[in-house]
């Protein structure tokens, strides 16, 4: 079945989607949802809309699409999740895999769906999904229909995708601009958009960028209507409109112009959206015009809201009025259109007798007793009467669509009598319906509970010890690094205290790129270092078939392992049996110890400490087995899109960008053409040379140094500064403007 799911972010928008031909709607609660600053709905609203959505044969799915920490996963979770779960509720998005491992085991039978927000790219980090649990996917928004096509080919995932509403600039998941730069993290639901700010882009002090463009982040809403035919072919099952922050009649007025088209094509009879349709759409919301997204492109200036329209518009009160026009007629047509869902009754009064309702609504039948009828001693009750009073059924969910009335003797019942009848029916009635729903095992909840209370009483479940994967810890944390340029690779060869190098692909020339590798390898051997392949930001179609023949050249050479910073790439070395000899990169978080957990039952390496989590919170963490970036400039996003062809077009050559915000801060942005995205990265380093002493108490196994936009010379002194040879006393002097990132601060 095809399904139209529609944003809600409140109850009240919930039944205007319904109303509007959603059939099914995605909420969130008061907690651990990717839009913390909706409306959101409270336990009671969300336990109605449960109900109310199964009494009208549609489904409700909860986000619980955030990065969860320890004490919220033991202390809060299972409390807030488990009257929802027995109301019967459809299922869970979820980004955190440890969460979604976790609820595998305390709410069996829960549909678990995967957010955009876990920035899947491909079949196989999709089918290691299904391997742990997930019934449905929601892949990265950047993915083309194509790429849709292999994941469908390759699992039994149910697809969703976006059709309308706003895009990210990064890949969902991925970014960290607004935690970096304001504390407010994307993956905690609190992201303040600075992609919608002005930038200006430089390459060495010469602006690239136009006058009157610089949103040059903002990317404009997506309208598919004219894809739908596309999309379907592709494999989606489950066509997702955005937009949780929105007004109902925003979301009813998308609703039912999609629920049209979508109609149409399930018909077999596809059209083109009228010009009327889409001014409608446009008018309800727009960035200077639409896009229709990935789908069908790679990236380009055609996609950006350069210009921000968005904000002249509001400027326009025509505009404005013909917006407030169209949201009343909106509001109008669904509270005209009151959705109460169709019934059959029969009534029987018998003088003598008691009064029989029997009720139906489609195989469920129900069947209850009233008063005793009386004979009626002057004059007795008309079925118009009587009819007139049983259809009274006001704000039930119910209306009679045929209501049988016989009629035994001159029969009479007190109008109380009825209404307590109908009551009392239509009551039964919904509560036979939703029965199935109800999830109700006194002995397994009641084992789930205890388990769940066992857990939070002790703090955390233990990890198990440090095995043959997992390495324990030295005494004193060793540090290692890794590098993306050649000329940083060298320095960090030529220093012995370096234990360990993590060389990012574009180290190496594509052209001779596992005989590059393989030197560099034969070098680390010889200094006895560890030398490791940190594999791209991003994997998407094609990469990996190019990037085999290398990990296998390297693996029968003898590499330390690789350093993954995806689940496509996860996913691809457990397939090659290097599961062993992975260790996952911070963007592969491991927020909780359940994240912990699934990391060593995957069998990987090791990981890297989450740079969300601050000190307090990193105390309670087992770090035995991870590593932690103690220096580096943090990459704030990834992201498909390309800031040089945007800008002058594609020329298909890497280089270094200054994005340049309104205070003057510059963020060096880094064109990854081999594998095409950019990443744009802090303007300072986090640099907590001057936190060693802490961070050593945390027995992290080892420290790295990330060195990504530094010089030889610039590398040399950052290790110099770690290391205690700083002019020879040892001395460590931090950067003259840096930041200790979330060390001391951490998310909300």
């Amino acid at each position: 079945m095809i399904e139209l799911l529609a944003p809600a972010g409140n109850y009240e928008t919930i039944l205007a989607a319904y109303q509007a031909g959603a059939d099914a709607v995605y909420v969130g609660g008061g907690r651990f949802g990717a839009r913390a600053y909706a409306q959101n709905l409270s336990q009671e609203e969300l336990l109605s809309a449960i109900d109310e959505a199964h009494l009208r044969g549609k489904k409700l799915y909860l986000t619980v699409n955030t990065l969860i920490k320890r004490e919220e996963l033991y202390g809060e979770l299972y409390e807030y999740l488990l009257p929802l779960y027995r109301r019967g509720l459809d299922a869970v998005i979820v980004q955190d895999l440890g969460v979604m491992a976790w609820l595998r085991r305390q709410f069996p039978g829960l549909a678990l769906h995967v957010s955009t927000q876990a920035a899947v790219t491909g079949p196989k980090g999709a089918r290691l999904l299904e391997e742990l649990g997930a019934c449905r996917v929601v892949p990265a928004r950047e993915l083309s229909l194509e790429e849709i096509r292999d994941i469908r080919r390759e699992t039994e995932l149910e697809i969703e995708t976006f059709i309308h509403g706003a895009l990210c600039y990064c890949y969902s998941g991925l970014c960290l601009f607004s935690s970096m730069l304001g504390g407010r993290s994307g993956n905690r639901g609190r992201c303040a958009q600075p992609c919608r700010l002005p930038y200006q882009l430089l390459q060495g002090g010469r602006k690239l960028s136009r006058p009157g463009q610089d949103y040059l982040l903002s990317p404009k809403d997506i309208c598919t209507v004219d894809l739908l035919p596309q999309i379907l072919e592709a494999g989606v099952t489950s066509l997702k409109i955005e937009g949780r922050m929105k007004r109902a009649e925003y979301t009813a007025g998308v609703v039912r112009i999609y629920r049209k088209y979508l109609d149409l094509c399930l018909e077999g009879k596809p059209r083109k959206i009228s010009r009327e349709d889409m001014a409608q759409l446009m008018l309800l919301f727009n960035r200077d015009g639409f896009s229709q997204g990935y789908y069908q492109t790679r990236n380009g200036r055609e996609m950006m809201a350069l210009t921000n329209a968005k904000e002249k518009e509001r400027e326009e009160s025509a505009t404005a009025k013909k917006r407030e026009a169209l949201y009343g007629e909106i509001q109008e047509s669904f509270r005209e259109k009151k959705a109460q869902e169709k019934i059959k009754g029969s009534l029987k009064l018998s003088v003598g007798e008691p009064a029989i309702l029997e009720l139906e609504k489609g195989e469920t039948r129900i069947r209850v007793q009233g008063d005793l009828v009386q004979e009626a001693k002057n004059q007795p009750l008309s079925r118009e009467r009587i009819g007139q009073q049983m259809e009274k059924t006001g704000n039930t969910p119910f209306v009679f669509e045929k209501l049988e009335i016989t009629l035994e003797g001159p029969v009479f019942l007190p109008m109380q009598g009825l209404n307590q009848l109908r009551r009392n029916g239509l009551e039964n009635l919904e509560e036979e319906l939703l029965k199935p729903w109800r999830r109700e095992e006194p002995g397994r909840q009641q084992e789930i509970a205890e388990a769940s209370r066992t857990e939070r009483a002790s703090g955390e479940r233990q990890l198990p010890e440090a095995g043959k994967n997992w390495l324990a810890a030295s005494p004193k944390s060793c540090f290692c690094a890794s590098a993306e340029t050649g000329e940083q690779l060298e320095v960090l060869l030529a220093e012995p205290e370096i234990s360990a190098i993590y060389a990012d692909c574009s180290c190496f020339g594509e052209d001779r790129f596992p005989e590059e590798a393989a030197h560099y390898l034969q070098r680390a051997k010889k200094a006895r270092k560890e030398f490791f392949l940190a594999l791209p930001q991003v994997i998407r179609r094609g990469d990996l078939e190019r990037l085999q023949p290398t990990v296998e050249a390297l693996r029968d050479k003898g590499i330390s392992g690789f350093l993954v910073r995806n689940l496509e790439s996860l996913a691809f070395l457990r397939e090659l049996g290097l599961a062993e000899s992975t260790e996952l990169d911070a963007a592969v978080y491991t927020f909780n110890p359940e994240s912990q957990r699934l990391a060593e039952e995957l069998g990987v390496r090791g990981d890297t400490v989450p740079v969300e989590l601050n000190l307090r919170e990193l105390r309670q963490r087992d770090n035995r087995g991870s590593q932690m970036v103690v220096y580096g400039h943090q990459p704030l996003m990834i992201s498909a899109q390309c800031l040089g062809k945007t800008t002058r077009g594609c020329d298909k050559k890497s280089g270094i960008y200054q994005l340049k915000d309104r205070y003057g801060k510059e963020f060096c942005v880094k064109c990854h053409c081999r594998f095409c995205y950019n990443v744009i990265y802090n303007s300072v380093p986090t640099d907590l040379s001057g936190e060693l002493e802490e961070i050593r108490g945390l027995k992290a196994r080892a420290l790295r140094l990330a060195f990504t936009l530094e010089s030889g010379e610039k590398t040399r002194q950052v290790l110099d500064r770690f290391l205690g040879k700083e002019n020879g006393k040892g001395k460590r002097q931090q950067e003259a403007a840096y930041t200790k990132g979330h060390f001391r601060r951490g998310v909300e």
